[in-house]
C-alpha cells in the first residue's frame, strides 16, 4: 500500500483483491470452455455431433460456480461495508450530537467554535459565544416528569434554532443549558443584541406541551473574542469563550434571571472570588471556623435584658472575620448550609446552657432547611443531646419562606410548638404571608422588619406601617420583637407604641461567647454552676443603664 492509499479498511474492503481475481479468473475460464464445449453440446442435441468432454463440461459447471460464489461474496460484501458505513455515521453522530434534541454536544461544540472562529479570522470577523439556560426547569420536572421535560428542551432548541443564521452552530452542554457561536462584524454589537432580544421574546411565548401550557424564562450569558489578534490569543480559545460565557450567565441568574449579560473582567474576579469562598466554607466546616454571635434582645419598658439572637459569624484563617450577608447564600447553593447551621446549633445550645433560664435563645433558619421534612425531628435531637430546654428556644423563619412549601412548614410547626419550642415570624412585612397564614400556622412571636423600623425617625408612611403591624399584633394576641433599633429616638417611638421586646446596635453590637458570658456575670444572670467563675464586677450598670451604657 503506498502512503496516498487509504488506510479505512472499508475502502480496503470494496478493491478485494483476492475476490476480484477469483471473479476474473472464472470469467475467463468460462469464455475459454464456453467456446469449445456449448458448441459441440449444440450440434450433439441436434444429432449431428458427439458429446463434449465431460472434463470440459465439468470446467464449465465450475466456472460458473464460481461466478455465482464470487457474486454473492460481491453482494454481501458491500451490503456488509454499506451497514459498517452506516454504523460508523451513526457512531459519529451520537458522539458529536445531543440524542434528545439532535444539537452539537459539549465536545463536538469546541471543535466547531475553533473552526469557525477560524473562517471568521480569515475574513476579518469575530464571534460570539452564548450560552443559554432555561430557568426553574427542576419544577417542570418535579411537576410533570421527565418527559415533559424532554419535549420543553426539545421545542427550546427549536425556537433558538429557527433565529439562528446559518453559519451559527448551536449545542446542548446538558440538562438545561445550551450555547451557540456565530460570527459578527467586528463592532456590531447591536446586532447580537437584537438576536438576544428576539430570543427572550420567543422562549417568553407561552408553550403547549401535550395537555399543558408552560410559560418559560431564559438567562444568557455573551462573551465574544473581539479583542483577540490570532488563534494564539487566549481570548480566541474555545474553551476559554465557554468559560466565559458561563461567567456572564451565572451573574445573569445572580441577578434575577430572564436576564442578560456580557462577560466583563470584573465578572472573573468575582468567581475567583467566589471559588475562595466555596473552598474556604468547605475547610472552615472541618476545622469549626464557623462560630455563634449574640445580639441582645431587651424588654423595651423593663430595659431588661430577656435573650439573645443567634448570628452565624465566620473566623477565617485567610479572609479574617466574614460576614453572613457573604457566606450564608454560597453555603446554600453549595448545599452545605444544613451542616453549618447544625454546627453553630450544637455550640449555641453549649454557649447558652450557661445563661440564666429566664433568658431565651433565637435561631433563624435557613429556606433550604425549611424544605427538610425531618429538620423538627434533628433538632429536638440536638436539644436533648444539649439537655437545652425546648421552651428556651425561639425559631425564626423568614416570611417570605411561607409559599415555598406551606403544607411542610405547618407540620414542622406543629412538631417543634408540640415540644414547647417557641416560632416566630422574622423580617414581617417584606415576604408574601397572610393574616389566614398567621391564623392557621400559629406563631408565637412576630419580628418587624429593620427596615420599617429605622423609619420611625420620621412620621412617614412606613411610620404608620409599623403601628398597623402592632396593632395587629394585639389583635392576634401575638407578642412582636423590633428590629434594627440603633437609637433613642426610635426607641421613644416604639415605647410610645406599646410593650414590645427589641434589638439592635442601641444595645450593643453581636458579640462572641465570652463577651456574653462576662456581659451576663455582670448582671448575676449566668446560671448557678459559672457564676462563681465569673463574680460581678464593682460598679456593674443596672438593668436601665442598658441602652445608655450601650450607646456610650
Amino acid at each position: 500500500m503506498t502512503e496516498h492509499e487509504s488506510n479505512n479498511p472499508l475502502q480496503r474492503a470494496e478493491r478485494d483483491v483476492v475476490a476480484l481475481g477469483i471473479a476474473a479468473a472464472a470469467i475467463i475460464l468460462l469464455v475459454a470452455t464456453g467456446g469449445a464445449v456449448v458448441p459441440d453440446a449444440v450440434f450433439a442435441l441436434m444429432g449431428s455431433g458427439t458429446m463434449p468432454d465431460r472434463l470440459l463440461v465439468s470446467a464449465l459447471l465450475l466456472n460458473i460456480a464460481l461466478i455465482i460464489f464470487g457474486w454473492r461474496r460481491y453482494r454481501e460484501l458491500t451490503t456488509e461495508i454499506a451497514e459498517r458505513r452506516h454504523a460508523e455515521q451513526q457512531a459519529r453522530l451520537l458522539a458529536a450530537t445531543d440524542p434528545l434534541t439532535h444539537c452539537l454536544n459539549r465536545r463536538s461544540m469546541i471543535d466547531a467554535t475553533e473552526e469557525l472562529h477560524a473562517r471568521a479570522m480569515q475574513r476579518g470577523e469575530a464571534i460570539v459565544y452564548c450560552m443559554i439556560d432555561l430557568d426553574n426547569f427542576k419544577q417542570i420536572n418535579d411537576m410533570y416528569g421527565h418527559i415533559y421535560g424532554d419535549e420543553v428542551l426539545v421545542a427550546l432548541s427549536e425556537k433558538i434554532r429557527k433565529l439562528l443564521p446559518r453559519e451559527a452552530r448551536l449545542a446542548r452542554l446538558g440538562g438545561d443549558e445550551f450555547a451557540f457561536v456565530m460570527p459578527f462584524q467586528t463592532g456590531h454589537h447591536d446586532r447580537i443584541e437584537d438576536l438576544v432580544v428576539r430570543l427572550f421574546a420567543s422562549v417568553g411565548e407561552p408553550l403547549e406541551v401535550r395537555d399543558i401550557i408552560v410559560e418559560l424564562t431564559i438567562s444568557i450569558g455573551i462573551a465574544t473574542n473581539e479583542d483577540a489578534v490570532d488563534l494564539t490569543d487566549r481570548a480566541a480559545d474555545a474553551a476559554t469563550l465557554m468559560h466565559r460565557a458561563d461567567m456572564a450567565l451565572y451573574h445573569a441568574k445572580k441577578q434575577g434571571r430572564n436576564c442578560h449579560f456580557w462577560f466583563d473582567a470584573s465578572m472573573e474576579n468575582e468567581i475567583r472570588f467566589r471559588n475562595q469562598l466555596e473552598t474556604g466554607i468547605r475547610r472552615g466546616l472541618l476545622q469549626r471556623e464557623f462560630v455563634p454571635y449574640y445580639e441582645q434582645q431587651v424588654d423595651i419598658d423593663s430595659g431588661e435584658l430577656v435573650g439573645f439572637e443567634m448570628l452565624a459569624r465566620w473566623q477565617s484563617e485567610q479572609l479574617g472575620l466574614v460576614s453572613p450577608e457573604i457566606f450564608i447564600p454560597v453555603a446554600e447553593e453549595m448545599g452545605v448550609i444544613t451542616q453549618l447551621s447544625e454546627q453553630l446549633m450544637e455550640q449555641a445550645f453549649a454557649d447558652a446552657r450557661e445563661w440564666d433560664e429566664s433568658l431565651s435563645l433565637s435561631i433563624n433558619i435557613s429556606p433550604v432547611q425549611l424544605r427538610d421534612p425531618w429538620f423538627a425531628q434533628r433538632l429536638l435531637k440536638k436539644l436533648i443531646a444539649a439537655n437545652f430546654p425546648p421552651a428556651r428556644l425561639e425559631i425564626e423563619i423568614t416570611e417570605s419562606c411561607l409559599h415555598e412549601n406551606i403544607g411542610l412548614v405547618r407540620s414542622m410547626i406543629t412538631s417543634l410548638r408540640n415540644q414547647g419550642v417557641q416560632i416566630s415570624l422574622d423580617d414581617f412585612g417584606t415576604g408574601y404571608s397572610s393574616l389566614e397564614q398567621l391564623r392557621h400556622l400559629q406563631f408565637d412571636r412576630i419580628k418587624i422588619d429593620r427596615s420599617f423600623i429605622s423609619e420611625l425617625r420620621e412620621p412617614t408612611g412606613r411610620a404608620r406601617i409599623v403601628e398597623a403591624i402592632i396593632a395587629m399584633g394585639r389583635g392576634l394576641d401575638l407578642p412582636l420583637t423590633a428590629e434594627g433599633v440603633e437609637d433613642q429616638e426610635i426607641l421613644a417611638a416604639l415605647r410610645a407604641m406599646g410593650r414590645l421586646k427589641a434589638q439592635g446596635y442601641l444595645y450593643g453590637k453581636p458579640e462572641p461567647a465570652e463577651k456574653v458570658r462576662q456581659r451576663l456575670a455582670a448582671q448575676g444572670k449566668l446560671s448557678a454552676d459559672k457564676a462563681a467563675a465569673f463574680p460581678p464586677a464593682k460598679g456593674a450598670g443596672t438593668k436601665r443603664d442598658l441602652p445608655r451604657a450601650a450607646n456610650s
